[in-house]
């Protein structure tokens, strides 16, 4: 992550100080695709929630009830705006929070034997059925090889959006302060609540349990490895309290989703890579023409109606999650080029707010495994007997238009890449600088651990 130049645009303005206009031109672009497209997703997965309940109403009137409310919000300017997303991001992430920390005591709880059942688990799943499923019933080492490779792009599409950290910083309070503390702090949630969840959720439902089959869920909340776990306990109930905090989370994300698209978009607009139409605003500072736009892929939610919502869902999770994975290998390719241009400098990097000791390898390490993971995300395809059109052009299409933009663009702008000596670290410092100063701590423990739990300032468990 570049902490050192907290600026407008995030990694996108610094693909152009860093590498070249081109590179920042399809870095833009491909940042508005993926946060776009997910919009539909978003749209098509509140609609299969809410059939966990109504199976009888049209998926199109639900997805309709969502478009309405967040366009309407994203219409209504940034402070009506700043208002429902106070009030979604707080109540949802509280709800995330509390969800997630109550599922996983649960979850041990029920291992160690607490269900009214008073089975103890254990490990006994990670020795039968094993910890990897064999995939399409191929046999040994190489099955359970093809099975982790078959989920790695749904599994990326659950990390897609940590590096909002960085596009945030612009606008972020102290950023020199805070963006480094919020930088480690979504890599110990993510340790907390991904790692630890994913491990006790395999110790208590086995890998060829049938329920985690979406096909036969239907992408509901009845496919959670958590529901399954709880049902196989014995317990009620708790799978359409799951269910109905999937969907306050879901309607939070589609809002966000209009907002961070529309604001790509006008930021495209304003420095000559999108039409100037979508750097029209109101009054009141509103993009609306980029927000208009944005928001007329909504309709794309409406393709789950007559195709079912589960696979159209499907279907923008590959495109979401490779167009991040481009995300991903454009800013580890910016941050070699800024690494580059620090040791050609001569600025210690390890004099900056936020440096890692992993680095540069870990940025090698992300380029490469993004290229080879998209390289690979629709691998099934090509099997014998496995072509299927949707899955070779959702996964391959955000792919394929990575490098056609960037050549495109490399023609129109005919700019060299910028050399190392050249490379500008000096601009906006100054207003960096001023922005420094120190944050009120929390009043206790309690709220400066909750604090950090729903992201909201660092932890400091260090209060009077």
């Amino acid at each position: 992550m570049i902490a050192f130049l907290p600026i407008p645009g995030g990694h996108i303005k610094l693909a152009e100080r860093f590498v070249d206009p081109a590179f920042s031109f399809v870095m833009g672009w491909n940042y508005w695709y993926s946060w776009t497209i997910l919009l539909p997703a978003e749209l098509s997965a509140a609609s299969v929630l809410i059939s966990f309940w109504d199976k009888s109403t049209n998926p199109a009137v639900w997805v309709t009830v969502f478009i309405v409310v967040v366009f309407f919000i994203n219409m209504l300017g940034a402070g009506a705006y700043g208002e429902a997303e106070f009030i979604f991001a707080f109540s949802t992430s509280s709800i995330k929070v509390v969800t997630i920390t109550g599922l996983i005591i649960l979850g041990i709880i029920l291992d160690l034997g607490g269900g009214p059942s008073h089975d103890r688990i254990g490990f006994r799943y990670w020795k039968d059925p094993g910890p990897f499923a064999q995939f399409e019933n191929i046999s040994g080492t190489v099955g359970r090889f093809l099975a982790f490779c078959s989920v790695l792009t749904q599994a990326a599409f659950s990390y897609v959006g940590t590096e909002v950290v960085a596009i945030a910083a612009a606008e972020a309070k102290n950023p020199r302060r805070n963006i480094p503390k919020a930088v480690k702090r979504v890599s110990a949630r993510i340790i907390l609540f991904y790692i630890l969840g994913t491990t006790v959720i395999g110790l208590l439902v086995p890998s060829n349990s049938p329920g985690l089959n979406l096909a036969s869920t239907k992408g509901t909340a009845a496919a959670s490895p958590f529901v399954i776990a709880i049902e196989r306990a014995g317990i009620k109930s708790l799978p359409s309290v799951i269910n109905a905090c999937l969907i306050t989370s879901a309607a939070s994300a589609a809002s966000s989703d209009i907002y961070i698209g529309s604001r790509v978009l006008y930021g495209l607009a304003s420095v000559g890579n999108a039409p100037k139409l979508f750097f029209k605003t109101l009054k009141n500072g509103l993009p609306y023409a980029a927000v208009m736009f944005t928001s007329l892929f909504c309709l794309l939610g409406y393709m789950g109606a007559s195709a079912g919502s589960g696979r159209v869902f499907g279907w923008f999770v590959n495109m979401t999650a490779v167009s991040g994975l481009m995300a991903w290998f454009g800013i580890g390719v910016t941050y070699l080029r800024f690494y580059k241009g620090l040791k050609a400098q001569g600025i210690d990097r390890h004099s900056l707010p936020y440096s890692s000791k992993l680095q540069p390898y870990a940025a090698w390490y992300a380029s490469i495994a993004c290229i080879l993971i998209s390289l690979f995300s629709g691998w099934e395809v090509f099997l014998k007997g496995g072509w299927a059109a949707d899955t070779f052009v959702t996964n391959y299409l955000p792919l394929a238009l990575f490098p056609i933009l960037y050549i495109g663009a490399k023609f129109y702008y005919r700019e060299p890449i910028k050399k190392p000596h050249e490379m500008d670290f000096i601009t906006n410092i100054q207003e960096i600088e001023a922005e420094t100063y120190d944050d009120p701590p929390p009043r206790n423990r309690i709220e400066a651990l909750w604090q950090w739990m729903v992201g909201t300032t660092p932890i400091n468990l260090d209060v009077q």
